[in-house]
Formats: C-alpha cells, sequence, structure tokens
C-alpha cells in the first residue's frame, strides 16, 4: 500500500497471548508492514505466549497460550525503519526491563518523537527507560506504584478498556482496550479510517478458537464498527470459554484452553436483518451449531441478502449444514474440505494455510494466521479503507 507505515513490536517470552496477537494481526490487515523481535531470538524463533483472565479470583489466572512466532531479528533492528513500537504486556516485560538493549532502543524510539503503544504490565519497560516522568499514564493497575516512583502522571484504569493519551505515548490498561488502543496508534501515525459506520454480527459459541473470535472482533471494533457478538440460549454478559488451537509438530493441532470471551447482545429475539455481515469463528463451536435451526437461518438470510458473510477455520461447517455452499469456491480448515465439497462446494485449497479467498459476499479463510487477509477483504467488502 502506497505510504503505509512500518511497526516494531517488542515481545518477550510469556507475553500476553491477544496483546501481542491482536495488534500485529490487526495493523497488518490495515495495510500495515509488523516486524516482530526479541532478545536473543532471530527471524523464525517462537516466543511462548500467557493468557491472562479474570475468573473471579483476587487477581487475573494465567494459562498456557499460542505459539508466537517472530518474523524479524532483535540484533539486526534498524530504527529508522519504523514509524511506531508496540510493546505487549503479559510477564515478559518484568524481564525485559531489565534488558539494557531493550531499554536502549525504546529510549530512541521516545526521543525519536514516533509513536509509542504500550499495553497491560508492557509500561514497566517505559518506566526503565524513563519515558513516562511528567506524562500522563495508565497501564495495568498493579503497575501503578512502579510508574508513580518513575515520576509518571498516574491514570488509575477505572475500567478495563482505559487508554491514555500524552502527546506521541499511547498507554492502555488491559487487551479490553484494544480497540482504541489500535485506533489511536494508526492516527498517531498519520493514518484515516472511513467507512467504519457498519454492524457486524458474530455467531459465537462454546470453545470457538480464541483468536478467530477475538483478533476479528477487535479489529473491527479499532475500524469505529458496531460488533456484536451472540451465542445461542446466552445473553447479553454472558460469556463462551474458548479453545487454543496450535501446531507444535503432531499429526493435528493440539488444543488448551484459551481465555473466556463476553458476549454484546442475547441470541433470542435478535434482529439480524440490522446488521451489515456477519462473521463466524472456527475452532469447535460450529460443531454443535451446525444443528441449530435458529443458526442456519441467519446464516441463510445474510446469503440471500447478499450482505458480507466471513467465516474461518471450521466455521464453514455452519455454511455446509446451511446449504449455502452451492455453486460457490471457498476455503476452510483442510479436514472441513469434506463438509465443503458434500455442501456443493467448490473447495479452494489453501496453500500457503494464511491464505483467503472472496466469491461474492462470501470472504473464507483456513485457519488463525490467515487473519491479516481475513479481515482486510471483508473491509474491501464493507467498503472500509484506512489510508496514510
Amino acid at each position: 500500500m502506497a505510504n503505509s507505515r512500518t511497526v516494531l513490536i517488542l515481545c518477550g517470552d510469556y507475553m500476553e497471548d491477544y496483546e501481542v496477537m491482536v495488534p500485529f494481526q490487526a495493523l497488518q490487515a490495515f495495510g500495515v508492514s509488523v516486524h516482530t523481535v526479541c532478545p536473543g531470538k532471530k527471524a523464525g524463533d517462537s516466543c511462548p505466549t500467557a493468557v491472562h483472565d479474570f475468573c473471579g479470583h483476587q487477581t487475573y489466572s494465567e494459562s498456557r497460550g499460542h505459539n508466537f512466532t517472530l518474523n524479524a531479528t532483535f540484533d539486526e533492528v534498524d530504527l529508522t525503519k519504523y514509524d511506531g513500537l508496540v510493546i505487549p504486556g503479559g510477564r515478559a516485560p518484568e524481564y525485559l526491563a531489565m534488558n539494557a538493549s531493550v531499554v536502549d532502543l525504546v529510549k530512541q524510539f521516545s526521543t525519536s518523537g514516533k509513536p509509542i503503544a504500550s499495553i497491560c504490565h508492557g509500561q514497566l519497560i517505559l518506566a526503565a527507560a524513563d519515558t513516562v516522568n511528567g506524562r500522563s499514564c495508565t497501564a495495568y493497575a498493579t503497575v501503578g506504584p512502579a510508574l508513580i516512583a518513575a515520576g509518571a502522571k498516574w491514570v488509575e484504569p477505572t475500567t478495563p478498556d482505559v487508554c491514555v493519551v500524552d502527546g506521541s505515548l499511547i498507554t492502555a490498561a488491559t487487551y479490553e482496550g484494544h480497540p482504541e488502543f489500535i485506533q489511536l496508534f494508526v492516527k498517531a501515525m498519520g493514518g484515516k479510517i472511513t467507512g467504519g459506520d457498519k454492524r457486524i454480527l458474530f455467531l459465537c459459541g462454546d470453545y470457538m478458537e480464541d483468536y478467530e473470535v477475538k483478533v476479528p472482533f477487535q479489529s473491527l471494533q479499532a475500524l469505529g464498527c458496531q460488533v456484536d457478538a451472540v451465542c445461542p440460549e446466552k445473553k447479553a454478559g454472558d460469556r463462551c470459554p474458548t479453545a487454543i488451537h496450535d501446531f507444535e509438530g503432531d499429526q493435528t493441532y493440539s488444543e488448551k484452553p484459551g481465555h473466556t470471551f463476553g458476549l454484546t447482545a442475547t441470541f433470542d429475539g435478535l434482529d439480524s436483518s440490522s446488521y451489515d455481515a456477519l462473521v463466524i469463528p472456527g475452532g469447535r463451536a460450529p460443531e454443535y451449531l451446525a444443528l441449530n435451526q435458529h443458526v442456519l437461518n441467519i446464516v441463510k438470510e445474510f446469503m440471500s441478502s447478499g450482505k458480507p458473510v466471513a467465516s474461518i477455520c471450521h466455521g464453514q461447517q455452519i455454511l455446509a449444514a446451511a446449504g449455502v455452499l452451492k455453486g460457490r469456491k471457498c476455503t476452510a480448515y483442510p479436514a472441513v474440505k469434506l463438509n465443503v465439497v458434500l455442501g456443493g462446494g467448490t473447495w479452494l485449497e489453501p496453500d500457503p494455510i494464511h491464505r483467503c479467498f472472496t466469491d461474492g459476499n462470501l470472504v473464507t479463510g483456513a485457519a488463525w494466521p490467515g487473519h491479516p487477509e481475513f479481515v482486510s477483504q471483508l473491509m474491501v467488502l464493507l467498503g472500509v479503507h484506512v489510508s496514510f
């Protein structure tokens, strides 16, 4: 994309899973080149991530997240090539803040005046780099004392989605603030978002894939879209458990517990005709959602109306069950090929796995590595644009 931007994300082992992947894939969907680095690692290496969630205890829980693959080498970073820096939270910042090379890199970014967007515990690195003195910022609440000691004008995170801007510095409390956090970062780099006045519906279910709901959900919110998530037999405020599907050397993907995902609307009584597009995440949820006639009716309604429908991974099991693939070209997770073919669809091989396709009003993807293409192709159908 002409006049686009290039961003650096500063990674580390056990950074928070959402806090690296959502900005990484959302920014790519918006046409930004994103490089990810970690001290002591090179392009192609991976970092384990951590799932931090709130399960009714006095602090967040932690479990193992996806493995995140780096696409650049820390020792080869050239600051002049980047237009902005993103610092995820999680536990990684605790040790990255003690790394002299990391601290020096952040200082250079701050001195240059280029935008820095840091979230949750990432602000520990900002404090170590002496970049918050006299500046307003927020963070996860327990990081507050360190920021105050570093001279920051502390802004209490009264809600999990709080974001604060002070000049070129953007800070957020938790991943629930991603939509505003990412939008502010895009604008700080000179980006302009148009056409974001759309209403999008997500069809959710228990054990949908963690990334496949959160990444497109928050990416679309960052564009200014009103996004609602519903699940049969659940109401607004209820939560769905999610599944982490990853590739760890076995013959098929592994599964681990993911975050819990909060629904924003109630399934019963839903007026689906009031939405401009439908998104269907993958994971294990589509297996049973495909048995629900109300779900199938919603899919049929969107497809017959010509409104955009975007489905990824195992989500195409629902499309096949709804009988809307006849004469349509689509891809899916390779193991779902049988459903697509039996449903009358023309199979498109996802090679490589991040490949996505658009056929009329239908966008399909094979798996979460394809989110940048998946979201950007849906943006085209919606008429939503990001320009720099």
